[in-house]
């Protein structure tokens, strides 16, 4: 009875240093092959998806100075063009000023020319 068991144990031994055998030869090996291929595969796509994002981040980069540079222009017109209205506001405010100071001058001569008038009638 002893004996069945231990020639049993030495099957079972002799299976299982088989099977470490198998494996370390050949699934083993096979296995770090996939693995290595797989991993070569992964850093390649890894690399190409990094370089693409980076020339996607330099384009939007680009396209954002452009973007403050059209903002920059358009605020130095919007300022030249400010600058232009008030200066022709403050001409046509002289003008306005001057024309109010002709018709004010009228107005005085007028009234001058109405208060020796008016005397005229008076002294009668």
């Amino acid at each position: 009875w002893q004996e069945k068991r231990g020639l049993r144990e030495l099957r079972v031994l002799e299976n299982l240093k088989n099977t470490i055998f198998e494996t370390n030869e050949h699934v083993l090996p096979r296995c770090e092959q996939a693995m290595h291929d797989n991993l070569n595969e992964a850093f390649k796509r890894l690399q190409a998806a990094n370089d693409m994002i980076h020339r996607l981040q330099e384009r939007e980069h680009e396209e954002m100075k452009l973007q403050a540079d059209k903002l920059m222009a358009r605020e130095e017109k919007c300022v030249a063009h400010w600058e232009e209205l008030m200066k022709e506001q403050q001409n046509k405010q002289a003008e306005v000023d001057e024309e109010h100071r002709k018709a004010m001058e009228r107005l005085k001569e007028q009234y001058s020319e109405m208060e020796k008038e008016l005397a005229k009638y008076v002294s009668f």
